[in-house]
């Protein structure tokens, strides 16, 4: 894709990055009072049935992911033209979801700065390394990351560490405001929950709360993993990286049926999104269908990102996702490369 190519494509992206106060007012008020009604409801069939619960439970947790959508768009500034109804509405949202409004901005951010550098991985990434990395690190290290990859670790431990522990802290580079917002953010959860408990009881919370909570992390989790996890995802040094090819060739279109696109904001139009990310969520699909060159970014359904679960190492000179067992095949032919000091990268999935 040649310069001339890569501005026209940004520049037709960029005229749906526009709010609409009227979809952006609708969206609140058919995602948030509907997860509050379906929590009430929750709670109240506990004494019924816990199988009830737990179904209704999940039910809100796809309405935690839409709050979270919401939330995004704020970090983003794309959700209100105005800066300060994002923060205020997207330091709100933070608390419902558990994510702290300034950090995960920043973080987030960074994320779309440096995603698909292989020179630049590190924050707000799924933990990744090449090949020849695997290859040179210590055996301790090997098996640290292959616990990490594993699905029942990522999609089960993952989302606990990210909502109990990673989005409670801060990161030693952060500012003074940042700081502020995560201790807030943390307080107002306390009383939150606190008050929460002291209404429902512990347990009925623990249930209901720790169900949704869970559930909306884990999805979170998988959303972010699959859309950026592909066969032929791209993946470039720093000298050739490009931003555009990042966003399209690096960044997955998650063909969902209706009710989960809805249920997700349409960022399974990932491709889009990290074109231009101060396109609203509710414009998204738009911006895909009327502009002709997204429509072959790589598109994965379901069933075909099931798939994705076996990739766990990425190889630089063939420019593709492979297994343990391909890797381990392909080293046995390849020439030895240059030592490569292994990344460390923390656990993070923002």
């Amino acid at each position: 894709m040649n310069k001339e190519k890569t501005k026209q494509l940004r520049k037709s992206v960029a005229a749906f990055a526009k709010s609409d106060l009227k979809k952006s007012t609708g969206q609140l008020f058919n995602t948030i009072p509907p997860f509050l009604v379906l929590w009430f409801l929750a709670y109240q069939s506990l004494s019924v049935s816990i199988w009830l619960t737990l179904g209704l439970a999940i039910v809100a947790a796809g309405f935690v992911v839409r709050i979270f959508i919401i939330f995004h768009d704020c970090t983003h500034g794309s959700f209100f033209k105005n800066k300060k109804a994002n923060d205020i509405l997207g330091t709100i949202t933070g608390m419902i979801t558990l994510f702290p409004y300034e950090k995960w901005k920043r973080e987030h951010a960074i994320h779309h700065a440096t995603s698909s550098n292989l020179d630049k991985r590190g924050v707000g990434d799924i933990w990744l390394m090449t090949i020849d990395e695997y290859q040179q690190a210590s055996k301790g290290y090997r098996i640290w990351y292959r616990f990490y990859r594993n699905p029942f670790v990522m999609f089960g431990l993952g989302p606990l560490y990210l909502i109990l522990i990673a989005n409670r802290i801060n990161r030693k580079d952060a500012r003074r405001k940042e700081r502020l917002n995560t201790y807030s953010t943390n307080l107002m959860i306390v009383l939150l929950y606190t008050l929460m408990i002291a209404v429902v009881g512990w347990q009925a919370f623990l249930i209901v709360q720790g169900t949704i909570m869970f559930t909306a992390a884990m999805l979170g989790v998988w959303l972010f993993y699959i859309q950026h996890t592909f066969e032929d995802s791209y993946f470039e040094e720093e000298t050739e990286w490009n931003y555009v090819k990042a966003a399209v060739e690096g960044s997955s279109y998650y063909k969902l049926p209706r009710v989960l696109q809805w249920v997700t904001g349409n960022i399974g139009f990932h491709h889009v999104h990290h074109l231009a990310p101060r396109v609203p969520n509710y414009h998204l699909e738009e911006a895909h269908n009327m502009t002709p060159p997204l429509h072959h970014a790589t598109t994965i359904t379901i069933r075909t990102s099931l798939e994705s679960l076996k990739y766990k190492l990425y190889d630089p000179e063939n420019k593709v996702f492979v297994t343990f067992k391909e890797a381990q095949r392909r080293l046995q032919t390849e020439r030895k490369r240059p030592n490569l000091k292994p990344k460390h990268i923390s656990f993070e999935t923002k």
